[in-house]
């Protein structure tokens, strides 16, 4: 008789446990998911988390090798470049010391993390060169294994390919029981492993079994523009000093963003206000962009816990229930490792994660 596994959750760690997991003959793979205020679906998607300054050595491990795990995954499932593309990343400066200083920390990290690819420092005519978008460029470094993801189009990608091997797909809400029964609209289901990767609304999930999650939501919002002129594939991400994310997808498509929203708990409305500010952002880049040009407005909930680090793992005293949270910002980056790690202990029973996360229970405390 197959093991039953169901995933509760389809953004970037969903879709990659259930990638893997799909591929395994053993099991039947069932994922729910609302769909509401996803973080991965609402993400300006850079891949590039090697010139972070995060002291976190759990969060770079983790963010190092999920950035490793794009190109093997994108090659197994034949994605083209309008969901993933390994251009570049160009990280400004105006300084020229702490430009000196990031070309050394990209060096220093390549000799653990050979994905970083080919490093250079860039003028700021340089760097226009790269980005001709740009009509005010500053210098840059730029490292070649950087990459952007359409992460909406990734994760859908990722189902639809599980969905022709062994997965089921269903639509709409659930919630748990005080013992961790799964309560769908169709009636209570049975499972044999649980995992609930609904990000920042794993609190809210959690509580019926006496259980608070130590996750916060956090609003991110970003525009999209189409803009009349076209770009070829291999134009860079743009990580610029003191403005928001600058990302050109190919052809002519440009995101701005995100913005970081704490204490606006889980809502998804769109502000005018940040549009705004988004908006005036990009113009400080290329100052040919035009408001019309904004086709969107999108807007997610990310999960933050206090040490700003994911957890992930089997529940303390429950380990058929797998949790995921707290990926933050990074989830892109992130999530795929967190995915691939979650399938591999349903399959072996096996974990041996100290260096990528602290344990579960560190991040869970029994309610009152």
């Amino acid at each position: 008789m197959k093991k039953q596994v169901t995933i509760i959750g389809s953004g970037i760690v969903g879709a990659v446990t259930a990638y893997y997991l799909s591929a395994d003959p053993t099991l039947d793979v069932t994922i729910y998911d609302e769909g509401i205020g996803q973080a991965t679906k609402n993400s300006a998607g850079i891949i590039s988390p090697w010139l972070s300054k995060r002291r976190n050595k759990r969060w770079y491990q983790l963010a190092k090798d999920g950035a490793a795990l794009y190109p093997e995954i994108v090659d197994a499932t034949q994605m083209g470049y309008s969901v993933y593309q390994q251009a570049g990343t160009i990280v400004t400066r105006e300084n020229p010391d702490d430009l000196q200083a990031l070309y050394y920390l990209a060096n220093e990290r390549k000799q653990q993390a050979p994905q970083i690819g080919h490093i250079e420092t860039l003028t700021a005519a340089e760097v226009q060169d790269r980005i001709p978008l740009l009509t005010n460029p500053q210098p840059g470094v730029f490292i070649s294994g950087g990459a952007r993801v359409d992460g909406d189009k990734f994760a859908h990608n990722l189902l639809k390919y599980a969905e022709e091997r062994n997965l089921v797909r269903h639509k709409g809400k659930v919630t748990l029981g005080d013992q961790g029964q799964l309560l769908t609209t169709h009636g209570q289901q049975s499972y044999d492993t649980l995992i609930l990767a609904v990000g920042a609304w794993l609190k809210p999930l959690l509580l019926p079994m006496k259980l608070v999650a130590d996750v916060r939501p956090q609003k991110g919002q970003l525009i999209e523009l189409q803009l009349p002129e076209t770009w070829g594939d291999n134009v860079p991400v743009l990580m610029p000093e003191g403005e928001r994310d600058f990302i050109p997808f190919t052809r002519n498509k440009l995101v701005v963003g995100a913005t970081h929203e704490d204490d606006m708990g889980y809502d998804l409305q769109v502000s005018s206000l940040i549009e705004d500010d988004l908006f005036a952002s990009g113009l400080k880049l290329d100052q040919d962009l035009n408001k019309d040009e904004i086709t969107q407005v999108k807007v997610g909930t990310r999960a933050y816990t206090r040490d700003f680090a994911p957890f992930f793992g089997p529940l303390p005293d429950n380990p058929h229930i797998l949790v995921a949270s707290g990926l933050g910002s990074s989830g892109l980056t992130t999530g795929p490792m967190i995915g691939k790690l979650l399938a591999e202990y349903v399959q072996t029973g096996q974990q041996d994660w100290a260096r990528y996360t602290k344990p579960v229970e560190n991040y869970l405390e029994e309610a009152d």
